[in-house]
């Protein structure tokens, strides 16, 4: 039953977190929310991403790990991404212009602008793992960005802005293709 399989896959992202160390310091029911809403993440990126016409093995120890082409990867980088936003708003920085400046931020921005590609592409196929490629292309794309760049400590106030631009459409692009 799907609330069997949901109750498996909080239960193991409970124990991923405790592993991990992470939110160790946040309430038992907070933890408990957190841990869900990783097992959801975990099942839907599963289920989306592979082929709709092949068979795969359903491991959710596997489905579960913060690294790797996971739900709970992407979820990671979208709560990085939320936080360096909340950061950059509480020190009065916005988004602004795009500039690109280097190798990474294009790569990135040439990846966000493949997003409509990618819709046709996964309608046309009846394929929604083509999403789910994009998504994951474009995490690992601002994992990229994200090292080479320190958003928030630039001193350019135009590349700053330009980079927490480019954080937003990422956002936006997980939050329109995991939805």
């Amino acid at each position: 039953k799907l609330f069997d399989l949901i109750e498996q896959a909080r239960t193991e992202s409970l124990g991923r977190l405790t592993e991990q160390g992470l939110a160790q310091d946040y309430p038992q029911t907070e933890r408990e929310e957190i841990a869900r809403q990783v097992g959801l993440a975990a099942i839907k990126y599963a289920d989306l991403k592979n082929q709709r016409l092949t068979n795969y093995i359903f491991d959710l120890a596997r489905f579960t790990q913060f690294e790797g082409e996971t739900g709970p990867y992407l979820q990671y980088q979208a709560v990085r991404i939320q936080s360096l936003l909340k950061k950059a708003e509480d020190q009065g920085f916005k988004p602004g212009p795009i500039q690109i400046e280097d190798a990474a931020e294009r790569d990135l921005v040439l990846l966000l602008d493949r997003l409509p590609d990618a819709i046709d592409q996964a309608i046309a196929k009846r394929a929604p793992n083509v999403l789910a490629d994009h998504a994951f292309s474009v995490a690992q794309a601002f994992s990229r960005f994200y090292a080479a760049h320190h958003i928030l400590s630039e001193t350019n106030t135009a590349l700053r802005s330009s980079r927490l631009a480019v954080s937003r459409l990422v956002l936006t692009q997980f939050a329109v293709v995991l939805a």
